[in-house]
């Protein structure tokens, strides 16, 4: 396996202008039905061929990749890079290498920054930086989500067809819901002419002003406010409705509540509900539960807050039925310092993008919830679509489109440490836990990006 003997080379050759074959993996791509163990190569940063071997040409970076997945490249829609204002925590350089260590070729980043992002220029700053990272090498690919409102204070919506012009891959106020119904419905009318997708972080205000953490039995024994399943809940249920009425593309992010698992349900239950509404899970919310925040453990702290085993539970559930259909990693970068505060005084995140994939092995492939093909079509195609990145030719492998994988050991044996943690930040409960599975080779246009984790700049 890949793990045990790495990237075999036959001759090195330069990053950039190299042929690339991966050979012996089972390669996994659901957009195009391909389950099967097959070679893939690369050649000028595009897919050159791929089938049962393959001719190999001598000068050819040869990574044998025997027990391995062989996946389009991972990509997240819902990832926080900080900048600009807030780089102390992380950079779009920082969080792209983290992303490119954690097996993510692509990210898509929230606008909850300062300022926020909420101009057409600020859109174009987002790529720009994103686009320098990636002419560096050693990083994933970065579109930027543009804010719903102005300044993200839920009054007034921002220029959203001049930011999806400029850019701009879906709409959110990410950190913040939309509070007024009103104003909400005009967001969705406008997004709704764009094409793109709204993304709401589901949180009514007036429930959970001064919450630390779940409501319920824990919260009582700690001391602490509690964050109520209905203050999420309410507003999908809201959502929902008005989206329909618009026939705008909404996406519920971070689930949290079995009753938002439920509602979701209902709101795909016919074939254009299915087609507008979505939702994601984050590793988080698959794996842990609100007892991970004994001790008054920050690094635990998250918004939405960690619930119960049957909230857990739930969400394993609705990947296995399909009702969530991506998976994102809410990775929320904060220094240690500010997380070292009092528990209800620290802020609420953790870093999740280099720890994701063996997670949601975790929590979903090795019990048996979600077959290999599901999990990969939730990391890769299902974003892309929701996003509209499928029309770049991401999430998916094909001959003559861009070369963005991502090498899947599943039996790989790791531990995550701080040490290794390529993102500015090291907030995370997972630190120092044994992990089984990894993304061990990511590549972004043609490039090895990262390996085992550690970036490759060029």
């Amino acid at each position: 396996m890949l793990s045990a003997h790495m990237a075999r080379t036959k001759h090195s050759t330069d990053r950039t202008n190299g042929v690339v074959v991966i050979r012996g993996g089972r390669v996994i791509d659901p957009a195009a039905s391909i389950d099967r163990v097959m070679d893939v190569v690369i050649a000028e940063g595009r897919i050159a061929a791929m089938g049962r071997r393959v001719d190999v040409p001598a000068d050819a970076r040869v990574i044998e990749a025997d027990g391995c997945w062989v996946t389009p490249g991972l990509i997240d829609p819902h990832v926080h890079l900080r900048e600009p204002g807030q780089e102390h925590k992380e950079t779009i350089r920082t969080g792209a290498a983290a992303a490119a260590a954690g097996g993510f070729t692509a990210v898509c980043c929230m606008p909850n920054t300062s300022p926020a992002l909420d101009t057409p220029e600020l859109v174009r700053f987002v790529l720009e930086r994103g686009e320098a990272s990636l002419r560096r090498g050693g990083a994933a690919r970065v579109f930027p989500v543009a804010a719903g409102t102005k300044g993200r204070k839920g009054e007034e919506p921002t220029e959203i067809g001049l930011c999806a012009r400029a850019g701009a891959v879906a709409f959110s106020d990410d950190g913040d819901a939309i509070e007024s119904a009103g104003v909400m419905s005009r967001v969705l009318t406008q997004v709704k002419q764009t094409g793109r997708v709204f993304m709401q972080h589901c949180q009514d205000p007036t429930m959970t002003r001064g919450a630390a953490m779940h409501a319920g039995a824990r919260a009582v024994a700690m001391g602490l406010p509690g964050w109520p399943r209905a203050a999420e809940e309410i507003i999908v249920e809201r959502d929902v409705r008005l989206a329909r009425n618009a026939g705008a593309r909404y996406h519920v992010q971070h689930i949290s509540s079995a009753g938002t698992v439920e509602i979701l349900r209902r709101a795909r239950g016919d074939s254009a509900g299915a087609a507008l509404i979505t939702g994601e899970a984050s590793p988080h919310h698959l794996t842990l539960t609100c007892d991970a925040c004994d001790g008054y453990n920050t690094m635990a702290k998250v918004n939405p807050p960690l619930r119960e085993r049957s909230d857990v539970e739930a969400l394993r559930e609705a990947a296995a039925s399909g009702v969530v259909t991506v998976l994102a990693t809410d990775h929320a970068p904060h220094s240690t310092d500010e997380k070292a505060l009092p528990f209800e005084e620290a802020p609420m995140g953790m870093i999740g993008l280099e720890s994701a994939v063996p997670l949601y092995l975790e929590s979903l492939f090795e019990t048996g919830a979600v077959p290999a093909k599901r999990l990969v079509a939730m990391l890769t195609i299902n974003p892309a679509r929701l996003c509209g990145l499928d029309s770049l030719g991401l999430g998916m492998l094909k001959v003559g489109g861009p070369a963005d994988l991502t090498v899947i050991d599943p039996s790989c044996s790791w531990t995550f440490n701080a040490g290794e943690v390529r993102s500015r930040s090291c907030n995370s409960p997972f630190l120092g836990r044994k992990m089984k599975g990894r993304a061990i080779i990511t590549i972004v246009e043609g490039r090895v990006a990262a390996e085992r984790g550690a970036a490759v700049a060029v």
